[in-house]
C-alpha cells in the first residue's frame, strides 16, 4: 500500500506514512521486538509515537542487542480519522479467520481483510527471517479521559514481563473480545500485551506512548537503560498511576447489539468506583445500571465500537502467587477427575465443563487454575488453557522470567 498522510489533533501535525514505519538491526544478536500503532484509525498517537522513537534508536543501533521493527495498523482508516471501515481490525485475528486468511491470497472482500493480510504476511515475515525471543506491543488510545495502563492476556510469559513497568495491569480481556491481534500472538506462543496511554487527542498520549516504547526496549534486554534516560521514563509512567502498579480483572462486560443505541452517561473515566444499580449509560432509552460495585473501565464514547464499558475489580496478589504455583506445576490436570469436567480433545489444550453438573466451580476457579472461558450454549463452556502454547523455552533466560 502506499504511503498515507495521518494527522494528530494534539500536535496539528499531519506526516506520510507506511505500513512499515521503520526497521533498526541492531549490531549485536538479541530479542526482536514489533510495536503497532493505529490498528484503530482514529488513535493516531501510537503512531506518531513510533515514527518519533524509530527514528530516536538510529544512532544507537551499534549498542542495541535484537531488532526494532515498528508498523501501522489500519493505514485507510488512519487516512480518514475513523476507527475502522467495514469491521473492527482488532476484532478479525480468530481461528476461522486465520485459517481461511492463510489460504487465500486475492483481494479480499473488504478493506480490512486486506488490511489484515498485509499485517499477516508481515509479522510472518519476521518471524520466518529474524531471531527471538520475540515481543509484540499494541498501542492504543482511548475515547474517554483515562490514565495509562496495560490490558494482558493473562499467561504466566505476559505476567512476569509486565510486572516490570510501573502501570496498572488489565488481566483477562481476551475472556470478553473476539479476536484481538494480541490473542493470536499469544496463541501463537509469545509475549503479546497492549498499551493504552490515554485519550485520543491529548498530547500526553504520545508522550506516554514513547515512554512505554523505551521502557520496552530496556525490559527485553535490546538497549541498556543508561543510554535512553530511563529513570525519567520510567518516573513519568509511575507518575500517572501514583507510584503504586495494581492489578485488575474484568468481571463485566456491557455488549452492544447490532442496531441498538447506546449512550455512556457523561463524566465517566477509565478506574472510576461504581456503585450497584448505579446508572451508568442509556440503551434505546431505557436505564443500564451497573450490576455490581467495581470500577468502570473503557466507556465508549465514540461513535463506533460495540464494547459499552467493562467493569472491573482489584484481585488479590496471594491470589496471583498461588495461581502460578498451580499452573507451574500444572495441577489443573486434577480437575477432569471432578464430575461435569471433561478434556476437550487429546491435545488436553481445554476443557468442557457441564454447568449444570458442575456448578460448584465458579469462573474464578478456573482462572485460578490457568483457564479462561467460552460459552457455548446456556449448559456448557469451553475452557481454554491460557499456557498451553507458550514458548517457555525461547524465554528461558531472560532475566525477567520467573517461571
Amino acid at each position: 500500500m502506499t504511503k498515507i498522510k495521518v494527522h494528530s489533533k494534539a500536535l496539528e501535525k499531519t506526516i506520510g506514512i507506511d505500513r512499515v514505519i521503520g526497521e533498526i538491526n541492531g549490531l549485536h544478536k538479541g530479542p526482536t521486538l514489533i510495536f503497532m500503532g493505529g490498528i484503530h484509525g482514529n488513535e493516531p498517537a501510537g503512531v506518531f509515537a513510533l515514527n518519533r522513537f524509530i527514528e530516536s534508536m538510529r544512532h544507537l543501533r551499534d549498542a542495541m542487542y535484537g531488532n526494532i521493527i515498528c508498523l501501522t495498523g489500519n493505514l485507510g482508516a488512519l487516512r480518514e480519522g475513523i476507527r475502522f471501515h467495514d469491521e473492527d481490525l482488532n476484532r478479525v485475528w480468530t481461528r476461522e479467520r486465520m485459517a481461511s486468511l492463510s489460504q487465500s491470497n486475492g483481494i479480499g472482500s473488504n478493506n480490512e481483510v486486506n488490511e489484515q493480510r498485509e499485517i499477516f504476511s508481515i509479522i510472518q515475515h519476521v518471524l520466518d527471517t529474524h531471531s527471538g525471543p520475540f515481543y509484540f506491543f499494541d498501542l492504543h488510545t482511548t475515547s474517554s479521559e483515562t490514565i495509562p495502563f496495560l490490558t494482558v492476556n493473562d499467561s504466566l510469559l505476559n505476567r512476569d514481563f509486565t510486572i516490570q513497568y510501573p502501570l496498572h495491569i488489565i488481566l483477562g480481556i481476551e475472556e470478553y473480545l473476539d479476536g484481538p491481534i494480541l490473542s493470536y500472538i499469544n496463541e501463537l506462543g509469545y509475549v503479546a500485551f497492549g498499551f493504552e496511554a490515554g485519550q485520543h487527542d491529548d498530547m500526553s498520549s504520545i508522550e506516554n506512548n514513547m515512554a512505554f516504547c523505551y521502557l520496552s526496549a530496556v525490559f527485553t534486554g535490546l538497549i541498556n537503560k543508561d543510554l535512553v534516560d530511563y529513570h525519567h521514563y520510567h518516573d513519568m509512567l509511575a507518575k500517572t498511576s501514583g507510584d503504586v502498579q495494581s492489578i485488575y480483572e474484568i468481571h463485566f462486560r456491557y455488549l452492544i447489539k447490532t442496531g441498538e443505541l447506546f449512550t455512556m452517561e457523561t463524566g465517566f473515566f477509565n478506574f472510576q468506583k461504581v456503585y450497584k444499580n448505579q446508572l451508568v449509560a442509556k440503551s434505546d432509552g431505557k436505564e443500564v445500571r451497573a450490576k455490581n460495585d467495581g470500577r468502570i473501565f473503557m466507556p465508549l464514547y465514540q461513535a463506533q465500537g460495540s464494547d459499552g464499558f467493562f467493569t472491573i475489580k482489584k484481585i488479590w496478589k496471594p491470589f496471583l502467587r498461588i495461581s502460578a504455583i498451580i499452573r507451574k506445576y500444572r495441577l489443573d490436570r486434577m480437575l477432569v477427575l471432578l464430575p461435569g469436567v471433561k478434556w476437550i480433545d487429546h491435545s488436553k489444550s481445554g476443557l468442557i465443563v457441564n454447568k449444570k453438573i458442575a456448578r460448584f466451580l465458579a469462573r474464578e476457579i478456573f482462572h485460578l487454575f490457568g483457564y479462561r472461558s467460552m460459552v457455548i450454549d446456556k449448559n456448557h463452556a469451553k475452557m481454554f488453557y491460557r499456557d498451553a502454547s507458550a514458548r517457555f523455552e525461547e524465554y528461558l533466560n531472560q532475566p525477567w522470567i520467573t517461571h
